[in-house]
C-alpha cells in the first residue's frame, strides 16, 4: 500500500490526525503527497506547508540512509507489515525494526502490560505467565518498560519463546537504559524490537500513549497484570477494546492502589485471569507443562519438615535476597511453598 519513501515522508508530516496514514494509503500516497492542496481533508495546513517546502522529503531520504547504516529494517504499511496491526484503525505508516517480523503472527500474539512500579508479586506473576504462554507457542508482546514489561520479556526468553518489544523512542535511544542488555538478548534469541519513531527520537511523554495503540493492535488481546487507576496500561486496554480485541486483567486486593486499575477493568467487563492457565482458557490455547531443571537452588534450600526464614534461604541457596523473594513469590503462585507468619516459608512437598 505504501512505498518506504512515501511512508517515511508521512512519518515526518506534522499534525496528521489518527488514522490519516491509512486513509492516505488507500487514496494513493503518491497522489496525495504530490498534490496536497487537493487533499485538504487528509492533510492539515501544517503538513501541506511542510510538503511545499520539501523538508519531509529531505528528512525521509536522510533517515533511509541512516537506517541502512545502523542495520535497522524499515517496514512500510503493505506487504511484510504485521497483519493484525494493519487491520487496526490507526496503524503507523512505517515501522523501524531490529529482528524478524512475521506478518501472520498476530493470531498467536498477546500483549502483557502493567505498572512500572510493580509489586514483587505482580512481577513474579508476569514472568511466570509469559514463560508459560511462550512455551505454548504464543508471541509475548510488551513495551520493554520497567516493571511488568521487562518481566514479561524475560519470561518469554526463559521459555525459548518469541517476544516483541514496542518502544516509545527511536531504536537507538534505548529506554530505560538499563534494559539495553535485555533488548540485545531479545533480538539475539529471535525476537524483535519495533518503533514507529525515527532513529534518535527521545522517549518523550507523548510518545507512550501512541506506542500503546501498537501494543493493543499487534495481536489477539491484552493482559493487564497490575495497574493503578491512572496507569498507562489502561490506555493500552482501552485501545484494545476499541479495536475489538480481548482484554483480560489480574485482580488484586481492593485496598491496594496498585490494583485499582485492574479491578476497575474487571468491573467494566474485562475477563478475570489469575495465571497463564486462565489466559490460555480465554484464548483456547493448550499450555505445555513446564519442567524446572533438576537441582534448582531454591528447591534444595527449602525444607518441608521445618520452616525457614528469608536469611536461611539466602544462605542455603547462595542467591541474593531480591532473587530469593522473587522465587518464593513464583513458587507460592505455583503452590510449591507456603508462607507462615514471621515470615517463614515451608515447602509443600
Amino acid at each position: 500500500m505504501l512505498s518506504i519513501p512515501d511512508a517515511l515522508v508521512l512519518s515526518f508530516l506534522p499534525g496528521l490526525r489518527p488514522g490519516a496514514a491509512l486513509a492516505i494509503a488507500r487514496r494513493g500516497a503518491r497522489e496525495v503527497l504530490a498534490r496536497p492542496g487537493d487533499h485538504a481533508d487528509l492533510l492539515p495546513p501544517a503538513a501541506a506547508r511542510a510538503l511545499a517546502g520539501g523538508e519531509p522529503w529531505r528528512r525521509a531520504a536522510a533517515e533511509e540512509r541512516r537506517a541502512a547504516l545502523a542495520g535497522v529494517h524499515l517496514v512500510a504499511l503493505g506487504p511484510g507489515y504485521p497483519d493484525w496491526l494493519a487491520r487496526s484503525s490507526d496503524p503507523p505508516p512505517l515501522l523501524w525494526t531490529r529482528g524478524p517480523l512475521d506478518p501472520a503472527e498476530g493470531e498467536r500474539s498477546l500483549a502483557l502490560v502493567g505498572s512500572r512500579a510493580a509489586t514483587t508479586e505482580a512481577r513474579t506473576l508476569a514472568r511466570a505467565m509469559a514463560r508459560e504462554l511462550a512455551a505454548a507457542g504464543l508471541v509475548v508482546v510488551s513495551g520493554l518498560a520497567r516493571g511488568i514489561d521487562g518481566e514479561a520479556h524475560r519470561g518469554a526468553l526463559e521459555a525459548g519463546g518469541r517476544t516483541v518489544a514496542v518502544l516509545g523512542s527511536g531504536l537507538d535511544r534505548m529506554y530505560p537504559p538499563e534494559h539495553a542488555a535485555l533488548s540485545e538478548a531479545l533480538v539475539r534469541d529471535g525476537g524483535a524490537l519495533v518503533s514507529e519513531r525515527p532513529l534518535g527520537a527521545p522517549p518523550t511523554p507523548d510518545a507512550f500513549p501512541r506506542r500503546n495503540r501498537i501494543l493493543a493492535g499487534w495481536g489477539r488481546g491484552v493482559v493487564v497484570i497490575e495497574a493503578a487507576r491512572r496507569s498507562g496500561a489502561l490506555v493500552t486496554a482501552r485501545c484494545a477494546l476499541e479495536e475489538g480485541r480481548d482484554v483480560m486483567a489480574v485482580p488484586g486486593p481492593p485496598s491496594w492502589p496498585t490494583a485499582a486499575g485492574t479491578n476497575a477493568l474487571i468491573r467494566d467487563g474485562a475477563a478475570l485471569v489469575r495465571d497463564a492457565a486462565d489466559v490460555a482458557a480465554e484464548l483456547g490455547v493448550a499450555l505445555q507443562p513446564l519442567v524446572r531443571p533438576a537441582g534448582d537452588a531454591m528447591e534444595r534450600a527449602l525444607r518441608s519438615d521445618a520452616p525457614s526464614t528469608l536469611e536461611d534461604l539466602a544462605q542455603r541457596s547462595g542467591l541474593p535476597l531480591p532473587e530469593v523473594l522473587a522465587r518464593l513469590c513464583e513458587m507460592e503462585l505455583c503452590g510449591r511453598v507456603r508462607r507462615l507468619p514471621g515470615p517463614l516459608f515451608v515447602a509443600t512437598s
